[in-house]
């Protein structure tokens, strides 16, 4: 029977894009639930501020620097966590690139990069960690994906389409490991109050101010806010949950 309260008591978690915004959040979240956390992303002073957050909580915690582009680095990031913790039980796909550009403008190098870091990466690190949760028989994996992957908008044709990828991949992936016990779900956030959205207002002010037009709360989300939903997905409570997209958007339509 699950108990009557969220809690990580004991898990080992991976979290990637961990140095801020929605994956410090979630990573303090987790410790807070009784979580052991490993962060990883390319800035690892910022990764190292967090893993002491993570301390500060009296969780363990492992600072990765990872550049999520390449698939070895991937691979050794999982390998190390696996080899000093023993497993990884709770993976969060969170690391991403943000572009705002008419599609016209853009170039096949950028979009490359674009569709690395949103989509392959998520791939590579489900396919990472895996196998030990199928021996185990015992896994969950979050995606964090976009709404823009979903509902759709104006300058984000590519990066709208990798995270629409992740939805897609979650689905299908979940439904191959259900029989081993694996939850795999889709988190996807709307516009929520962090450094990537910040840079969309510095880039393309009166496009974020039409988007921001339509939250029925008339205010932003915050990091803290779509890490709640992550860390539900990530318990034993959401064990009867499986290749479902949760949109954080306050309210915002999405398909």
């Amino acid at each position: 029977m699950a108990s009557t309260q969220s809690s990580l008591e004991g898990k080992v978690a991976l979290i990637s894009g961990g140095s801020r915004g929605i994956g410090r959040a979630t990573a303090i979240a987790f410790a807070r639930a009784g979580a052991d956390v490993a962060v990883a992303s390319r800035k690892l002073p910022d990764l190292e501020k967090v893993a002491d957050e993570v301390r500060g909580l009296g969780r363990k915690a492992m600072a990765l620097k990872v550049d999520v582009s390449d698939s070895k680095q991937i691979h050794a990031a999982a390998r190390e966590v696996e080899e000093n913790w023993g497993r990884i039980d709770i993976l969060v796909n969170n690391a991403g690139l943000h572009l705002v550009q008419r599609f016209t403008r853009g170039n096949e190098d950028e979009w490359e990069r674009i569709l690395t870091v949103n989509l392959k990466s998520h791939i590579v690190f489900c396919r990472a960690v895996l196998d030990g949760m199928i021996e185990r028989r015992y896994g969950k994996i979050i995606n964090v994906a976009s709404d823009a992957g979903r509902a759709g908008s104006s300058g984000q044709a590519v990066y709208g389409a990798a995270k629409g990828g992740i939805v897609a991949f979650t689905r299908n992936l979940a439904m191959e490991t259900a029989r081993f016990g694996l939850n795999i779900n889709c988190v996807s956030p709307g516009m929520i109050n962090t450094a990537m959205w910040n840079a969309v207002r510095e880039d393309s002010p009166k496009l974020a101010e039409a988007y921001e037009r339509l939250l029925p709360g008339k205010r932003l989300g915050e990091p803290e806010e779509v890490a709640a939903a992550i860390l539900f997905l990530a318990t034993d409570e959401a064990a009867y949950i499986t290749g479902q997209t949760i949109s954080v958007n306050g309210g915002v339509f999405s398909a």
